[in-house]
């Protein structure tokens, strides 16, 4: 089998090594616009060859498009254009705005949605890993309107992976991805401008960062290019949970101006509930 990587980023390129080490494919192409992460893919040998995209497209058996989701709601209609028989996997982090651009596509059985949840603050094909998507969830969105051969393919797809399959609509993923996925970027960044606006001396910051302060600002790291679009898809799902979250961030404050620190151990108490759901 022939797999296209459609930007051949952290996404991506960990797909390429994953499909081709696992025996699921014997040829892996790349389409990038940057020619730069091309070269590195090859040189990696996350890819075997790179292709423009109707050359990758009519070479192929899947597509996989992994570009950002401003990108993927102009490409994602000339993929579906040039496919015949082939199955398209996206692979967005929002849903409702990009597959509202192909709802009426006469190829749209031959598109699977899917979110996986994995990923990390790094992005290009030098960020790319073996067995990142090991035992991790995948979302498949709107699945009653992929034809069954694609969703056949692309649950043996997944099972290959090691990921384990979950179905939500495209408003149920949004809204459950903002208030799991996209809340922790934002509030990420906003800790991480905080640091550096009232820490102005690095080397303390870098002295001092323990491992929770690292693990809290690690998504900081994300890329403004591929984040700022989700934002601006899932917007109204966003804003939604980032007023309860500066709600929640009031309610300690007000509790430190009263020096209410029974009230403020209740608090944590409360938050202590996560560990039942996460461990």
């Amino acid at each position: 089998m022939n797999i296209a990587i459609v930007g051949v980023g952290l996404i991506g390129g960990s797909i390429a090594i994953d499909a081709k080490e696992l025996g699921f494919a014997n040829h892996i192409i790349g389409v990038d616009k940057s020619g730069d992460n091309l070269d590195k893919a090859i040189r990696r040998k996350i890819i075997d060859e790179a292709l423009s995209l109707p050359e990758a497209v009519a070479k192929s058996q899947i597509i996989v498009v992994t570009t950002p989701v401003d990108v993927l709601v102009h490409l994602l209609p000339k993929v579906l254009d040039l496919v015949t028989d082939q199955v398209v996997l996206e692979m967005g982090s929002s849903k409702v705005t990009v597959l509202s651009s192909i709802d009426n596509h006469r190829n749209r059985k031959q598109l699977v949605s899917l979110h996986p949840m994995a990923g990390t603050e790094h992005s290009g094909p030098e960020a790319a890993l073996p067995r990142l998507f090991n035992n991790k969830t995948c979302v498949l969105v709107d699945v009653e309107k992929s034809g069954g051969a694609a969703l056949e393919i692309t649950r043996t797809f997944l099972d290959c992976l090691s990921m384990i399959p979950v179905e939500y609509t495209a408003q149920e993923h949004d809204l459950h991805a903002a208030y799991v996925s996209h809340i922790s970027h934002i509030s990420s960044f906003s800790l991480a401008l905080t640091v550096l606006e009232k820490e102005k001396d690095e080397k303390r910051i870098f002295d001092l960062a323990s491992g929770g302060f690292s693990s809290t600002v690690r998504l900081a790291k994300s890329s403004a290019k591929m984040w700022t679009p989700i934002f601006e898809q899932n917007r109204n799902n966003v804003l939604d949970v980032l007023d309860e979250h500066i709600n929640s961030l009031a309610k300690f404050r007000t509790l430190l101006i009263k020096s209410d620190f029974e009230g403020i151990e209740k608090l944590i108490h409360q938050s202590n509930e996560i560990k039942r759901i996460l461990g």
